[in-house]
């Protein structure tokens, strides 16, 4: 059996070892169901994802994205990683655009290049669709925190985009960092367990408008560096909710300093008649290319 192509890259980082880990995995079509999930269990990132085939179909290229728990139909920093992947390691060109067909259907992912000589991924998100919105007294305890934590100008809100999340809305940077997640308190909502992603208007850069955090331990990701997919959805939710004035956003949104794995998102949504219209955009830094055994 000719050796599967493997890389690693760093996404949503601003150099080597920060952002968000990914494995991308080249002749996904040899596999099973059941090797890329072993492979993915064994790799041990939030997600590795499999390339089918680096010949398209239908205008995009076959991939699938496992956590080591399980397959998932889309995820924001496997999109853009294996993208880049594909753009810069298998195509032997450099298009300006790259699709991905994913479980939730075409994801186009495009680049563009800075001005300090440095490319930057942007995803078109598919729909997001906002949900339920949820008291603050259930879901504070949830995050270790106290109601009067939480930023009372918004509300506590689900978003799907693919995958779910709770979005609260913290008042202060010190709450943040006191955030952690209270399983007892989860399990009592098995009607909301959705991945809780916490953000704040206090940042640790003053060149950053949002600083954020993910929790997803029921789902096998104690703590995500970096979530391109929540991103999105703090997008049209923020929009929703017209936090920031007008009818666009273009925000820098950083992540992980709490795990050590600082990040960098750009988040850029516009108001629609079907609700927001978001692209989320960062660097994807190179760390391994191999083979897999």
């Amino acid at each position: 059996m000719t050796p599967l192509r493997m890389f690693i890259v760093d996404v949503f980082a601003e150099e080597q070892y920060a952002g968000n880990q990914l494995a991308v995995v080249s002749g996904g079509a040899a596999l099973s169901s059941a090797a890329m999930q072993r492979i993915a269990r064994e790799t041990n990132f939030s997600e590795t994802t499999f390339i089918l085939s680096d010949q398209p179909r239908d205008g995009g290229y076959d991939v699938r994205i496992f956590t080591p728990a399980a397959e998932i139909p889309f995820a924001g920093h496997p999109t853009l990683g294996t993208a880049f992947v594909l753009r810069n390691e298998l195509l032997g060109h450099r298009p300006d655009s790259v699709t991905l067909n994913l479980g939730v259907g075409q994801v186009p992912v495009s680049f563009t290049r800075d001005s300090d000589g440095r490319d930057t991924g942007w995803m078109r998100a598919p729909h997001v669709q906002l949900g339920a919105i949820h008291s603050p007294e259930e879901f504070a305890g949830m995050v270790g925190l106290s109601v009067d934590d939480l930023d009372n100008r918004l509300p506590v809100q689900d978003a799907s985009i693919g995958i779910s999340f709770t979005i609260i809305p913290v008042r202060t940077l010190d709450a943040m960092k006191r955030a952690r997640f209270n399983r007892v308190v989860y399990d009592r909502h098995a009607d909301t367990r959705h991945a809780q992603f916490l953000f704040s208007s206090q940042t640790y850069s003053p060149d950053n408008q949002i600083h954020a955090r993910m929790f997803a331990e029921p789902f096998g990701v104690a703590e995500d560096p970096a979530t391109g997919s929540a991103n999105a959805c703090l997008g049209a939710y923020l929009l929703q909710h017209r936090f920031f004035p007008g009818d666009r956003l273009n925000l820098r949104v950083e992540q992980g300093y709490e795990v050590s794995r600082p990040s960098l998102l750009f988040v850029r949504a516009e108001r629609t008649a079907a609700g927001a219209d978001v692209v989320v955009g960062g660097h994807v830094v190179p760390t391994f290319r191999g083979e897999l055994l």
